[in-house]
């Protein structure tokens, strides 16, 4: 996922368009304008001046047109990642894993091929619908073929299991067997506030499509099917079919994906309508008792069969590990992330420039990355060990932070926190910032602490019900249990304000977002870079200088994986 301000633009939207908020995440009322006094250029806690020109450097390094745009998995791997590694060894960190710079990352290809329709059977009826038009789908398991063949579909509401929360749209049925056809985003999409039990108008985990397919493969379906609805999935068909219609992506699993369901896919509202309604039931009536506590799941009473064939490619990548150990405590960790790999070559342009060069998207991550290993380093170790993350594979689905994730070389219940860099934007300096994914966990103090010393004002993410949080490499982590910051500078600018933020964000969007046009330029102003960065290096300092172990506030989807994995630790959180 690349900058959220950047996405809104695409969309015509304007971020943070107030300093007023109602909600869960602030005091109702609460105001917190951009400061009076002019916002300084430097604080204690920004990074050292040098910090610019290491960030420039490495940027222009990894979006030359010598890197080819850093696909992984091609012969242009290996320049980049030595690229890395130098800028690591100069930095003056350690390898990370294990007394190497390398973490592999194994991952499996698998395309569709020769679907089948869906054909849908029972009470009387016989229907079949298209593959691309009425339904996608795709399997997560390695294996030739995928078949379903007569499963029962069930309509299990929003398809959650939150015993935090008392909720489960699976109780009292069995679900081996049959297909759980599943509606999108979570009970309070429609909430005009951030007020329920999910958290009102914002998406929680539980709405991600993601933990669906994740909660009925726990159950034990055959497949899950999700009803495409334009609303709440902030997308249309055409984003779904487009997305799960060609080769896709997965890290490899030691099981090849057989703890999964056989088949996961999505069906077009106007086809579940029609399914319902042959089995007696109405989609609109379903979806308004989906929303209360106490749904049960509803048999349909109809049998779904449909199938393809699997072409499928094993590679491998490759994550950079570099640790600055701590002095005190060199067995608790704050990472810093941030993802190398770009597009490589892709569409060309009316030039015939064919080099996706992803300089803002994420070369200027790396160099955010490098220059707080140099500042980090020059500063001195903190008490704990800070560990420098460079992961591939973010643009294929997060692979390299989610492999990372499930085989750390850190463990998971010793890493206190961190922080993630995305597609930083060039531009000025920002009167305030946002904290993405709202107010979750402990880090949010440390975070408004942060802005207060610094003058600057707080706003609330815009478009909550999209569940950014969600989709970046902090999500690997944090859906583990680790607190990790996701915070941007917002639209309104030292200089210009919100038509020059707004300006900024949308020619990027419009004219550079994924396609050769994103090059570096010597011209960059990098002001508003550092300003974010230097936030980024004095978080990261303090929680690697400290002896707290941030967790996730009581009702957040997270807490309770991270409470059971810090019971179970030893010596750690």
């Amino acid at each position: 996922m690349k900058n959220r301000l950047l996405l809104l633009a695409a969309l015509g939207l304007s971020a943070c368009s107030s300093t007023s908020y109602s909600g869960p995440d602030m005091p109702k009322g609460t105001a917190l304008p951009p400061p009076e006094r002019p916002v300084a250029d430097e604080t204690a806690d920004a990074l050292p001046s040098k910090a610019r020109a290491i960030m420039a450097e490495v940027t222009a390094t990894l979006s030359s047109d010598a890197l080819e745009g850093r696909a992984p998995s091609t012969a242009i791997e290996p320049k980049v990642l030595d690229a890395i590694i130098t800028r690591f060894k100069a930095a003056g960190l350690q390898p990370g894993n294990h007394g190497e710079w390398l973490q592999e990352v194994p991952t499996v290809e698998i395309t569709a091929t020769d679907p089948t329709p869906m054909a849908v059977t029972g009470k009387g009826t016989s229907q079949t619908f298209g593959y691309g038009d009425g339904y996608v789908a795709a399997s997560y398991r390695v294996v030739p073929e995928t078949r379903i063949a007569d499963s029962e579909l069930v309509f299990v509401g929003y398809g959650i299991k939150a015993p935090e929360l008392g909720w489960n749209d699976y109780a009292g049925i069995d679900m081996k067997g049959k297909t759980a056809v599943i509606l999108v985003n979570d009970p309070d999409y429609a909430a005009e506030t951030e007020d329920g039990l999910f958290k009102g108008r914002r998406m929680t985990y539980y709405g991600r499509w993601t933990y669906k397919f994740e909660e009925a493969a726990r159950q034990g379906a055959d497949a899950a099917l999700i009803v495409h609805d334009t609303f709440p999935a902030a997308y249309g068909w055409n984003v779904v079919n487009s997305s799960w219609t060609g080769a896709q992506y997965y890290v490899q699993t030691p099981d090849d994906g057989a703890s999964a369901t056989k088949a996961n896919g999505w069906i077009q509202k106007a086809v579940a309508e029609t399914l319902l309604k042959s089995a007696g039931q109405d989609l609109s009536a379903l979806s308004e008792a989906a929303r209360r506590p106490g749904f049960k799941p509803v048999p349909l009473g109809l049998k779904v069969r449909f199938g393809f064939d699997n072409k499928v490619r094993k590679s491998s990548s490759h994550n950079v590990v570099g640790v600055l150990p701590g002095t005190e405590r060199p067995d608790e960790y704050v990472l810093y992330t941030g993802h190398w790999d770009h597009l490589g070559h892709c569409t060309p342009d009316a030039s015939g420039d064919d080099i996706c060069n992803g300089a803002v998207d994420n070369a200027t991550g790396i160099g955010a990355l490098t220059a707080l290993a140099n500042a980090n380093v020059e500063a001195g170790a903190t008490a704990r060990s800070q560990v420098f993350l460079a992961v591939t594979l973010e643009e294929s689905g997060l692979l390299g932070s989610e492999y990372y994730a499930a085989n750390p070389v850190f463990p998971l219940d010793h890493t206190v926190g961190g922080v993630n860099m995305d597609a930083l934007l060039p531009g000025p300096r920002a009167r305030s910032f946002a904290m993405v994914g709202g107010d979750k966990s402990d880090l949010t103090a440390l975070f408004r602490a942060a802005l207060a010393d610094e003058g600057l004002g707080e706003v609330p993410e815009d478009h909550s019900e999209r569940g950014s949080y969600y989709r970046s490499d902090h999500f690997s982590f944090a859906k583990r249990g680790v607190p990790m910051f996701n915070f941007e500078r917002s639209t309104d600018l030292v200089e210009g304000g919100r038509a020059a933020g707004d300006a900024l964000s949308e020619d990027y969007v419009t004219n550079r977002y994924h396609a050769p046009s994103d090059e570096y330029s010597a011209d960059w102003n990098w002001d508003g870079i550092v300003q974010e960065v230097s936030l980024f290096y004095r978080l990261g300092r303090d929680l690697a200088d400290s002896d707290n172990w941030p967790n996730w506030h009581e009702d957040d989807e997270f807490r309770a994986v991270r409470d059971k994995a810090c019971a179970a630790s030893q010596g750690g959180c």
